[in-house]
């Protein structure tokens, strides 16, 4: 996989207005996140019209008390393996709310502007799928080769920079599985 110019070879894109400049131009975190509209239902069109300002609140219950939200995320990888973008890597996303991060000594809090948000679509509970694990580890090694502020040291999940909030990816994400798979393509 390579990226150009902020945006993800191959990778579809879905420009979303839920994104402005990073203040320092800083990259170096990879927050991973999970989704699915409504709640525990894949595939349809209703995560990129989140990410776009377009979601029906008649459409679902659960829509009505999320229709508002101006959010987004850089990338989106759906159960399939498709990559959808909504905001170049250079661009901050709006994706991690209130968090903070423990980076060395210092806790770092407005995370959005020096992190990557990538959103698997999925939820706390169901496995992720083989396709999901391999592409998101490539597009890892690949914004691993394209930000040098970026490491392997340097991937969470939103649960752990918001655990009174957030708990994806969730105990379905098998993180041990995902660094085999880095190491995997790495060789």
């Amino acid at each position: 996989m390579c990226i150009d110019n902020g945006w993800l070879q191959g990778a579809r894109r879905v420009p979303s207005p839920n994104q402005d400049e990073r203040p320092t131009g800083e990259v170096s975190l990879l927050l991973l996140h999970a989704i699915s509209l409504p709640p525990g239902v894949f595939g349809g069109e209703h995560i990129e019209r989140l990410f776009t300002n377009r979601l029906d609140p008649e459409a679902d219950p659960f829509f009505a008390a999320i229709a508002d939200l101006r959010v987004s995320a850089h990338l989106l990888i759906r159960r399939g393996g498709e990559c959808v973008q909504f905001v170049p890597f250079e661009a901050r996303a709006w994706h991690a709310g209130r968090s903070r991060w423990r980076d060395g000594e210092v806790e770092r809090r407005a995370l959005n502007d020096f992190a990557l948000g990538i959103e698997l679509e999925g939820d706390e509970i169901s496995p992720y799928t083989g396709a999901q694990y391999r592409v998101l580890a490539a597009v890892t090694r690949a914004l691993l080769g394209a930000y040098p502020s970026l490491d392997e040291t340097r991937i969470t999940s939103h649960a752990r920079v918001a655990p009174l909030r957030k708990n994806d990816p969730g105990p379905a994400f098998d993180w041990a599985y995902f660094r085999q798979e880095i190491e995997r393509i790495r060789s």
